[in-house]
């Protein structure tokens, strides 16, 4: 069953490229109107154009800094305002750095738990009031692998995906009731503009519109039924 979403309302966050663009492209192609956030207003309202070019549905572009309260307020507001509602929040904005505690800078520390972690509980406190007027309204976030495998050099980035896990597992219970389904999505190897890669660039990893087409299978569950965590890797990695 693919999810017909003509009329429903999404907003993705960090959805000007990567796996967010993914997401975003296959919510405008299953026909709702989505907006996509990004930190550079260039970048999103071009993304915003080619997805809405895309069609059948549309895209509006918002630049925001998850990071700060007010531009996710903002953010969100203008969602409301511009498409009439908010069905869908996919919490996909995020950064990495790494490096050993010892020698990882503060400010990385700090901008990765801040984007990762406190970014997602900002934009979840805000759409939660308009998410309940939906009545069948989704939260997914993107976590990650890391999110339950620690490796050296990964502390900050291992500790936002732990806590985004503890987050979304709490979330998920908090709003059960009030016609909410809460899901967080754990890659691993994505081919994506993250760590400074491209997609398409390693056809053995996970493409972003691989991404785009789980969030529209978990959005065609019967109501009844949720999906709240789920962990995808590459079928066929490299042999070590």
């Amino acid at each position: 069953m693919e999810a017909k979403l003509e009329g429903r309302t999404a907003l993705v966050t960090g959805g000007s490229k990567g796996i967010g663009y993914g997401i975003a492209s296959a919510l405008v192609g299953a026909g709702a109107a989505v907006a996509i956030s990004a930190r550079t207003e260039e970048e999103v309202r071009d993304a915003a154009g080619r997805l809405t070019e895309q069609g059948p549905g549309r895209a509006v572009g918002i630049r925001a800094d998850v990071r700060s309260r007010s531009e996710v307020g903002e953010m969100v507001s203008r969602t409301v305002d511009e498409l009439g509602g908010l069905d869908v929040l996919i919490n996909n904005a995020g950064v990495g750095h790494f490096g050993a505690v010892g020698e990882i800078p503060v400010e990385k520390w700090d901008q990765v738990i801040e984007t990762n972690l406190s970014g997602v509980f900002y934009c979840c406190h805000e759409a939660l009031p308009h998410l309940r007027k939906s009545g069948d309204a989704w939260i997914i976030n993107i976590a990650s692998l890391a999110g339950k495998n620690p490796f050296a050099g990964g502390a900050a980035y291992n500790a936002s995906k732990f806590g985004l896990v503890g987050f979304s597992e709490a979330l998920m219970m908090d709003v059960r009731h009030d016609g909410i389904r809460v899901n967080y999505i754990m890659p691993g190897s994505v081919s994506s503009y993250f760590g400074g890669g491209s997609p398409g660039e390693d056809e053995w990893k996970i493409q972003p519109e691989d991404i785009g087409k789980m969030v529209l299978d978990l959005l065609a569950y019967p109501k009844r039924t949720l999906a709240s965590r789920i962990e995808v890797r590459p079928s066929t990695p490299p042999k070590k």
